[in-house]
């Protein structure tokens, strides 16, 4: 199922305007966001969580919490609109996730990694399933290689963003965002089906 981040649940301007209070320093702008755009990071934290197993012991509202205790110490950041907070709260998300999972599997050496739900969009129907650890571990391979590709997953994949939001986000254009997210796909594809059985 694929969840977006929805552009019309509140108005952009309001958010951005709050935003760039919060980033001169105006922690009223800050408190007076949280309920603006709780919704829409707890709709973004349940599509990073679909998947999981059953026992999983981070739950939406808690992965929200931390992204929230992880942002208001984020002293350098100037927010530039909505797109770039939620493009921010999605590579928080995936840090969370990831570091929940090494804690998990140095308790446990080799069992129970925490998996992830990939759509068609990432990975084919046969193959939607894998630990969130090799996910991190290839996305990190791809930054490597071309970071702009690994951004353009993180905002797709953990932040639902659509392929314009992507772009305004990154200021690049939607065909670029197009022909950057099929090749990152088809790579991801490529690394990962080791993985997971297909």
């Amino acid at each position: 199922m694929d969840v977006r981040v929805p552009s019309s649940a509140r108005p952009p301007s309001q958010v951005t305007e709050l935003l760039q209070r919060w980033t001169d320093g105006d922690e009223l702008a800050r408190d007076a966001l949280v309920p603006l755009v709780y919704d829409e990071l707890r709709r973004v934290a349940r599509r990073c969580l679909v998947g999981q197993r059953r026992d999983h012991t981070l739950q939406s509202t808690a992965l929200v919490h931390e992204v929230f205790l992880r942002l208001i110490d984020q002293k350098s950041v100037r927010w530039d609109d909505r797109m770039h907070f939620f493009a921010v709260a999605a590579q928080l998300m995936r840090r969370i996730l990831v570091d929940h999972a090494r804690r998990r599997n140095a308790v446990k050496r080799g069992g129970n990694n925490i998996t992830v739900t990939l759509d068609e969009r990432v990975a084919p129907a046969k193959q939607r399933e894998l630990d969130v650890v090799a996910l991190d571990d290839a996305l990190n391979e791809l930054s490597r290689m071309n970071p702009q590709h690994s951004r353009i997953v993180e905002m797709r994949f953990f932040a639902g963003l659509s392929i314009e939001e992507t772009a305004q986000a990154m200021g690049i254009s939607p065909a670029t965002v197009k022909r950057d997210w099929a090749v990152a796909r088809a790579w991801l594809y490529r690394e990962l089906a080791g993985t997971t059985p297909l």
